[in-house]
C-alpha cells in the first residue's frame, strides 16, 4: 500500500507522467531485470566456451571433428529458435504482462541450462544425449528470443522518461557482465582442473551455475511490480484489437528495427565476441593474452554504455546514434589494420570499436520501446529484432570464415561496413523520441 506521501505525489503528477517508484521498487526492477538478462548472455558465452569439452561427451566421439561441428550446429539452432521466441514471449508480454513474460523467459533459460548440466553421455545413452542437448538449446533459444524484448520493454516503461536512455543501458551492461563471468569461469576451470576432469565432469559446472543463477532471477522477477504503463492500457482496453492488423499497421517501425539492428549486431559480434578468438586462432596471439585483452576491452565498453545513455537523455537519441554508427563504420578498417600479433593491439582496437558500438547499443532498448504503442510494444520489437539477430548475427562467424577464404581478407570488413551504412541510412527515417511519454494513446 502507498504511503500518504507517495499517494499525494502520484495524485499531483501531471496526467501521463510515470509515478515515482519507491526506492525498493526501483532496486528490485534493476536487479531483477539485470540478473535475468545477464543469465541469458552467460548461457551463450559458456556454450561457446565449453563446446570443445562436452562435444565428445554428448556426440559420437569416434570422429571428434564431427562431434564439435554437431555441437556448433546445435548452437545455430538456438539462434533459429529466437524469432519464434520473440513472437511467443512478445505476445505474452503484450497480452498478459511484461513481468510474466520476463519471468517465464528466465525460467525456461534456467531449465535449458539444467538439462545440459545433467545430460547423459553418448557412451551411456547413445543418441538420447544428443537429443537432450538439442531440446535444451531449443528451449534456451525460445527463452533468449523473448528475453530482450520483454526486459527492455519493461525497463523502458519503468524508467523515468527523462532518464530512459540511461536506464536502457542496463540491458547491454548486464549482458556484458554475463559474458565476462562466463569467460572468466572458463579460464579459471581450465587452470584449476586437468583436461581429463574437464572432459569428464568439469564442463557441467558452469551450466549448473547458470541454472542456479536463473532460479534466483526467477524469484526476483516473480516479486516485481507490473509496468504501470501496461496496467493503465490493460485496465482500459475491454476488447483488444487482433495482433496481426496491428503488426501490419506498424510495419514501418518493424522495418526500422531491422534496419537499425543489421549493422549493430554484426559489428558487435565482430568486435565484442569474435575478435579475441580471431586474434588467437588466426593472428597467433596467445589464447590467455587474447582472453584478458577481451576482458579489458569489455570493461571499457561497460564504462562507455551509461555515459552514452545519459548523453542521449540530454541531446537526443538520433545524435548519439549518428556518432555510434558513423564512428564504427569509419574506424572499422583502421582498427582491423591495427590488429596484428600483439595483445595491446587487440586491447586498443577492441576498445575503440566498443566505445562507438556502445553509443548505439546502449540506447537502442529505449529507442525501440519509444517507436511502438503499448499494445504491441513487446512483440513489435521482439519479432523483427530476433529475425535480424538470427539471420545476421547467427551467421556472422560462418560468413567471416567463408568470405575471408573465398573472397579475401577484407571481404568480411566490407560486408560489415555495408551493413553499418544501411543502419546509418535508417537513422534518417527516425523521429526524435527522447523523453517520449509512453502513456500516450494507442495510434
Amino acid at each position: 500500500m502507498d504511503t500518504p506521501t507517495q499517494s499525494a505525489l502520484d495524485a499531483a503528477r501531471p496526467a501521463g507522467q510515470a509515478p515515482s517508484a519507491p526506492p525498493g521498487s526501483k532496486r528490485r526492477t534493476i536487479i531483477g531485470t539485470g540478473i535475468g538478462n545477464a543469465v541469458e548472455w552467460y548461457d551463450w558465452a559458456i556454450y561457446a566456451t565449453f563446446a570443445p569439452f562436452f562435444a565428445g561427451q554428448l556426440f559420437n566421439n569416434a570422429d571428434p571433428a564431427s562431434a564439435v561441428l554437431s555441437t556448433l550446429a546445435i548452437f545455430a539452432v538456438g539462434f533459429l529458435a529466437r524469432p519464434l521466441g520473440g513472437f511467443v514471449f512478445g505476445w505474452l508480454g503484450d497480452r498478459i504482462g511484461r513481468k510474466y513474460s520476463m519471468t517465464l523467459a528466465v525460467g525456461l533459460a534456467s531449465l535449458g541450462s539444467l538439462l545440459i548440466a545433467i545430460a547423459p553421455t553418448y557412451a551411456a545413452m547413445g543418441a538420447l544425449a544428443s537429443l537432450t542437448l538439442l531440446v535444451a538449446r531449443l528451449i534456451q533459444g525460445l527463452a533468449h528470443g523473448g528475453e530482450l524484448p520483454s526486459s527492455q520493454t519493461y525497463l523502458s516503461e519503468m524508467a523515468p522518461p527523462a532518464k530512459r536512455g540511461f536506464w536502457s543501458t542496463l540491458i547491454y551492461f548486464s549482458g556484458t557482465i554475463g559474458i565476462i563471468a562466463g569467460t572468466l569461469l572458463g579460464a579459471v576451470l581450465t587452470v584449476v582442473l586437468s583436461k581429463e576432469d574437464m572432459l569428464a565432469w568439469g564442463w557441467r559446472a558452469p551450466f549448473l551455475v547458470g541454472a542456479l543463477m536463473g532460479l534466483y532471477a526467477l524469484i526476483m522477477r516473480a516479486g516485481m511490480k507490473e509496468s504501470e504503463v501496461f496496467d493503465s492500457v490493460s485496465a482500459a482496453a475491454q476488447k483488444r484489437e487482433p495482433l496481426w492488423p496491428q503488426i501490419v499497421r506498424h510495419r514501418k517501425q518493424a522495418l526500422q528495427v531491422i534496419g537499425l539492428t543489421v549493422g549493430g549486431t554484426v559489428v558487435y559480434y565482430t568486435w565484442g565476441v569474435l575478435a579475441p578468438t580471431y586474434a588467437a586462432t588466426t593472428l597467433g596471439i596467445d589464447r590467455g593474452a587474447a582472453l584478458w585483452s577481451g576482458v579489458i576491452a569489455n570493461l571499457v565498453f561497460l564504462v562507455a554504455l551509461p555515459l552514452w545513455g545519459k548523453l542521449s537523455d540530454r541531446i537526443g537519441r538520433k545524435p548519439v546514434m549518428w556518432v555510434g554508427m558513423i564512428g564504427a563504420a569509419v574506424m572499422h578498417f583502421p582498427m582491423t589494420w591495427l590488429l596484428k600479433d600483439s595483445p595491446w593491439q587487440l586491447v586498443v582496437s577492441m576498445s575503440v570499436m566498443l566505445i562507438f558500438i556502445a553509443a548505439s547499443a546502449g540506447i537502442m532498448p529505449a529507442l525501440y520501446a519509444e517507436l511502438f504503442p503499448t499494445s504491441i510494444r513487446t512483440v513489435g520489437v521482439g519479432v523483427p529484432y530476433s529475425l535480424c539477430v538470427a539471420i545476421f548475427g547467427g551467421t556472422a562467424p560462418y560468413l567471416n570464415v567463408w568470405l575471408t577464404t573465398a573472397v579475401g581478407p577484407n571481404a568480411f570488413a566490407f560486408y560489415t561496413v555495408a551493413l553499418l551504412t544501411v543502419s546509418i541510412l535508417f537513422i534518417f527515417t527516425l523521429p526524435e523520441t527522447k523523453g517520449k511519454d509512453l502513456h500516450e494513446a494507442e495510434d
